[in-house]
């Protein structure tokens, strides 16, 4: 599949620079400031070839422990079929759970390992041909790592997620190379630049969805962190009867205490 000329060009400029901060589309393995008592919210749109969407979701994490995290997630979404009537409500709701597992920090860079256990319940509504969510209860367990220092940082994540029907089970994984453009300052005023990709392999098909991503991250002192990303497949499954054509993120996270 050919890569788009502006991908081509993003992905030449964040392998020439050098970068750090928590990933957008990815999992972050630093369970501190926007990462620890905050909100963060962000809307993700996605056009389809047969129709549209728009999800926005609300995460609410608190550290119990510098080692322990709980995030309740509330996702509202919109489905707009290019023939039919438009449905919208309630997605499934979750909740997270963070566990550090293994931490190795040295002067202005460190290297965590964590486990995540992420639980989903089908509180959406939907209507007899449109699903708002998966319509099941779903158990995501995985793992989060993360490689940061002032100049870069690498961070990944891998889950099974169990569906209880086995044609639905399916791997997820993630990898996030962030580096910033400004220098170092405080108070923080930093903008940072991605390249994400995101896959998804469903296990009885085998079957892989995998996109690139790239993003921009605009953090505005100690409590405020804007982002964006765009959304672009490079690999979709033959059977997709809807198959994505292109998504666009937009959100920020914001520090309680």
């Amino acid at each position: 599949m050919k890569l788009s000329l502006y991908t081509i060009l993003f992905v030449c400029s964040v392998l020439s620079l050098k970068g750090q901060g928590p990933p957008i589309t990815v999992e972050t393995p630093v369970m501190l400031g926007l990462e620890g008592s905050g909100v963060r919210t962000f809307g993700r749109f996605i056009a389809r070839e047969k129709s549209s969407s728009y999800a926005h979701i609300f995460a609410v994490p608190y550290n119990f422990t510098p080692t322990l995290q709980l995030a309740g997630i509330v996702p509202f979404k919109i489905i707009r079929p290019k023939n039919g009537d438009q449905v919208s409500g309630l997605s499934d709701l979750s909740l997270s759970l963070k566990y550090q597992l293994y931490k190795k920090d040295a002067t202005a860079q460190t290297f965590r390992i964590l486990a995540r256990i992420v639980q989903s319940f089908p509180t959406s509504a939907s209507s007899e041909a449109i699903k708002l969510g998966a319509g099941v209860y779903q158990t995501s367990v995985g793992l989060i790592f993360g490689k940061l220092n002032t100049s870069i940082g690498i961070y990944g994540d891998i889950s099974y997620i169990l569906t209880g029907d086995s044609a639905r089970d399916r791997v997820k994984y993630n990898l996030s190379i962030g580096v910033p453009l400004l220098p170092q300052q405080y108070p923080a005023h930093q903008m940072n630049v991605y390249l994400e990709l995101n896959g998804s392999y469903l296990l009885e098909r085998s079957a892989q969805e995998f996109f690139v991503s790239p993003g921009l991250q605009f953090i505005l002192g100690r409590r405020v962190l804007l982002e964006t990303s765009l959304q672009l497949p490079l690999i979709l499954p033959n059977h997709a009867l809807d198959k994505t054509k292109i998504g666009f993120l937009l959100g920020g996270r914001f520090l309680i205490t």
